[in-house]
């Protein structure tokens, strides 16, 4: 029990506002990026800036770290993936929404996603953050395995969660908007499928809200940074190689790519911070082509990060809810 109070401190609110490696269970994990060192790098830009914290409604039941996948051989042992699992009180089959945290692949985790969790599920809306492999423990691809093994878990337990199978929705952050972009566009893509106990399950999602996520890794705000040996991008770090080392591996994980007839409808809520649009348009003419619906809600003013904090916490919000309200309800 100290160690789950001590874990659920660290990955809320942080040891430090640097890159900090530490080991939580035998696992190495980056603790730099929290809710908590958002609000506070933010601030020094928007003083007015305030933090956000999980507000459990009374409609809402809330179970917390459900073990959605066992793998029993990794680099440090048997590893359990968590989900947190929030829904209505009242009886029902609610559309679900899938929730992946950001961090450049490397820190954060599925605390960061509980405040927004909350508040979309008392809409009737059965939420769902979870937990994924980042690049101090295993490199791309296995994270986007998690996701998909995260998928599989919540449409074969559908009927227990009060969750309509055929209304899944993925969404994520940053890193985490990437990823919901790439997992949501690659169902019947089988290099992505990994192994999971639930394998005759479909990851096939309805919708996919992607939150300044980037969609084209080869963009020179990525691929170009790289310039100094000793300082890697945080892509660098997730793939094992620089995109001049390995430029396959950074298009390979570009959702652009597979944006296609078979897309589902998109949100893109973004900042006012240009280098985390990268792909969008491209995604959307592509789209476009197929008459598959797209919205663009980009926050005036904003900065990145900015789902961590008020006032756009609400904002954020609304444009989520009032979008799955569309596509899934």
């Amino acid at each position: 029990m100290k160690t789950s109070i001590l874990l659920t401190f660290i990955l809320f609110f942080g040891l430090s506002s640097r890159a900090q490696l530490v080991e939580i269970n035998g696992i190495p994990m980056d603790t730099s990026y929290t809710p908590h060192s958002a609000w506070v790098k933010l601030k020094k830009y928007y003083p007015n800036v305030t933090p956000v914290f999980p507000k459990l409604p009374a409609n809402v039941s809330a179970t917390y770290d459900i073990v959605y996948a066992t793998l029993p051989k990794t680099n440090y042992g048997k590893r359990e993936l968590k989900l947190d699992i929030f829904q209505p009180k009242v009886d029902g089959e609610y559309p679900a929404l899938i929730m992946i945290f950001g961090g450049g692949w490397r820190s954060g985790n599925k605390a960061a996603q509980v405040p927004m969790a909350m508040q979309i599920a008392k809409n009737g809306y059965v939420t769902i953050p979870i937990e994924y492999r980042l690049s101090p423990e295993a490199l791309y691809p296995e994270g986007v395995y998690d996701i998909k093994a995260a998928i599989r878990f919540v449409r074969a337990n559908a009927e227990k969660y009060k969750i309509d199978p055929d209304r899944i929705a993925i969404t994520g952050s940053s890193a985490g908007g990437q990823l919901a972009a790439l997992v949501g566009m690659t169902a019947d893509v089988k290099k992505f499928d990994g192994y999971s106990a639930e394998m005759d399950q479909s990851v096939e999602v309805q919708a996919i809200i992607d939150m300044d996520g980037v969609l084209d890794f080869t963009d020179p705000n990525e691929s170009a940074k790289d310039t100094d040996p000793n300082k890697r991008s945080a892509g660098a770090y997730w793939f094992g190689a620089t995109y001049k080392e390995a430029p396959e591996k950074w298009v390979e994980a570009s959702p652009l790519v597979y944006a296609g007839e078979n897309t589902p409808p998109m949100l893109f809520i973004n900042s006012a911070q240009p280098r985390f649009h990268a792909g969008r348009d491209s995604v959307i003419t592509v789209l476009d082509q197929y008459h598959i619906y797209t919205e663009v809600k980009t926050i005036a003013d904003s900065p990145h990060s900015f789902w961590q904090v008020h006032p756009w916490f609400e904002e954020t919000v609304q444009y989520m809810t009032d979008f799955l309200d569309k596509i899934l309800k």
